[in-house]
């Protein structure tokens, strides 16, 4: 095959015979072509070294575009990063522009993936250092804008460098994008930057899809071709299937088919977010489940759980003025702080597990217990521990944190108004806390994640007129795309390293939404079904206003025979727990003892 043939196969007689030199260069072989570049390995006789040039698949149609190109290719080499490869050598040959790179111990990602594809360790963590260096770039203003397998460069350690910045150059076709509205020249040219990066950034989740599976998507090697088959210039959609020589982590699946998603709000936008996933992914394939919590520790050692509420020094001084009275009243008022509940059973949770006499004892559950241990003085060290509201936000994201504490709250309402006769009160809400753990940390401690998964649980404007709205992720999907786990799990790990033993552990666990809830054997599993439905309730507030009493109808069906409640029960405790204080509940519902006895008959007798 001949250079110009490969451009264009109508540029050139049929007759002519294949071009074996470009310029100084011997053409030694293709290693890849797509509709706007190729890649070539060629040997240099003036050097004596093999370099890999990458070439726009056309001559300049007007020869003064070519300082144009120079300019703008030459801007895009002198980005110094670990993940962009360094051009050799920038120029143009017979009106045919090229960019050379170091061709020896380097091999392309094409030539890398087999049939049977990589693993998935290995996948992500190419496409993870291409991002990193797409990141970089698009931070610069600089795009590649026709990124394939094949201007992928690894070397001999495997480590990843993308080749051919801005080679395809403006005077080429551009692969379709969705249209904008252009408010000017300075808009039209910002407007333009951003496209080509969010392209960037859908060719790189095709690599990967097509690294994972070992066949291009759509079966078409040309990643512009497939981009320009997709939506929302075509209707072809992308998924990894099912069944793949090698195995696929679901998490990594996930991640992947985000990135690729049918609905463009859907997709990665930036190169960064698409990092974060696979990163966060790929720490907990090497430390197991302790990859993303060791960042969220860091955080919380740093800023704290959580931050006090902003009612905390009114609250301080009732305390102060209730020393010598009853345990129950006090722990009622601490329970109405999110922050000072979690960092007490956190405390004296700790120290039990430490100490050997305590070693397989029970979970300290109730406030009213933990301030018997620390005393009225541990009480106060710990709420002056606390950072003053909003600790580390800014006003919006203090604003989402504080309305999701007050659901939080308001289901542990709910939740000990269905109780059943004879639970602790206290204790039903503190579980009920507990199992929103996992988003009460992300929304203080990643702030950012957190609005990036509610957009992506957010409903999309229908397509077309008269067609109901498209649906957003569900929050686990959302939260392994962006996170690289699901919020559940940070939760459990949080309260298993807070000293919780595994009976609690299971009960903070939620009831799975796919999965029917079965009749209760024990008091602990009685209690996660109780605290999954009033979490349930509150998570109404997602459900669009039409729906949400065909949604109050499927949970009272889903938790009406193992709890025996009616619709009219749950409507009837949603309406009283808009009004109703937790500190009434508590001193209503926890008896009149001084301190809550908790036998370790594992009989479930410590949650009544």
């Amino acid at each position: 095959m001949t250079l110009v043939s490969a451009a264009h196969p109508s540029a050139a007689p049929a007759a002519r015979a294949p071009l074996r030199s470009f310029g100084r260069f011997r053409l030694q072989r293709l290693l890849g072509k797509s509709r706007r570049t190729m890649c070539w390995m060629v040997g240099d006789p003036d050097s004596g070294h093999d370099w890999i040039l990458v070439l726009p698949r056309a001559q300049f149609s007007d020869p003064s575009s070519a300082p144009r190109w120079m300019q703008t290719v030459r801007r895009a080499g002198r980005l110094q990063h670990p993940r962009l490869a360094q051009p050799v050598e920038v120029g143009v040959y017979e009106n045919w522009p090229y960019v050379a790179y170091e061709g020896e111990r380097h091999v392309t990602l094409t030539d890398r993936i087999g049939r049977k594809g990589l693993p998935g360790v290995e996948a992500a963590g190419i496409a993870l250092q291409v991002l990193e260096g797409l990141a970089f770039a698009h931070e610069a203003g600089v795009a590649h804008h026709d990124l394939q397998p094949f201007c992928i460069l690894l070397d001999e350690q495997g480590q990843a460098m993308v080749a051919g910045l801005e080679v395809s150059g403006a005077d080429m076709p551009a692969v379709p994008t969705r249209d904008h509205p252009r408010q000017g020249a300075e808009r039209s040219s910002l407007q333009a930057q951003r496209d080509a990066a969010e392209i960037d950034v859908l060719a790189c989740g095709l690599i990967l899809h097509h690294a994972l599976v070992g066949q291009p998507p759509l079966d078409e090697p040309d990643v512009g071709a497939v981009i320009a088959r997709m939506p929302p210039c075509g209707p072809e959609i992308v998924r990894l299937p099912f069944a793949t020589a090698t195995p696929i982590a679901d998490v990594l699946r996930t991640i992947a088919n985000r990135a690729a998603d049918r609905q463009e709000r859907q997709r990665y936008r930036s190169a960064r977010t698409f990092a974060s996933a696979l990163e966060a992914w790929l720490r907990s394939e090497s430390h197991g489940e302790n990859g993303p919590l060791n960042v969220l520790l860091e955080r919380m050692s740093s800023v704290g759980t959580l931050p006090a509420s902003s009612d905390s020094a009114g609250r301080g001084s009732r305390l102060a003025s209730m020393e010598g009275q009853r345990t129950n009243d006090l722990a009622a008022l601490v329970v109405e702080d999110i922050a000072l509940t979690f960092d007490l059973l956190r405390h004296v949770n700790g120290a039990q597990a430490r100490g050997s006499q305590a070693a397989g004892g029970d979970s300290i559950l109730t406030v009213r217990r933990a301030i018997a241990m620390v005393g009225m003085n541990g009480l106060k060290r710990a709420l002056g521990a606390l950072r003053p509201w909003p600790g580390s936000l800014n006003d919006a994201q203090a604003s989402e944190l504080a309305k999701l504490m007050a659901r939080v709250k308001r289901a542990a309402r709910l939740a000990v108004a269905l109780r059943p006769d004879g639970f602790d009160a206290e204790v039903v809400a503190i579980l009920t806390m507990l199992q929103n753990l996992g988003r009460l940390l992300l929304h203080y401690h990643c702030a950012d994640e957190a609005m990036q998964i509610r957009r992506l649980m957010a409903p999309a404007p229908p397509e077309r007129a008269g067609e109901p709205p498209q649906p957003g992720m569900s929050e686990d999907a959302a939260a392994v795309s962006v996170l690289g786990t699901d919020i559940e799990s940070l939760g459990l790990a949080v309260s298993k390293r807070w000293g919780f033993d595994d009976e609690i552990v299971a009960v903070i666990r939620r009831w799975p939404l796919q999965s029917p809830p079965r009749v209760a054997e024990t008091d602990a599993e009685q209690l996660r079904l109780l605290c999954s439905c009033a979490n349930e309730l509150l998570d109404l507030h997602m459900v669009a206003p039409a729906q949400q009493v065909p949604a109050l109808q499927r949970i009272a069906q889903r938790y009406g025979r193992v709890l025996h409640v009616q619709p009219r029960d749950l409507q009837t405790a949603l309406q009283e727990s808009t009004g109703t204080e937790l500190t009434t509940l508590l001193l209503e519902g926890s008896g009149n003892s001084m301190f809550l006895l908790e036998p370790g008959s594992g009989d479930g007798s410590r949650f009544r």
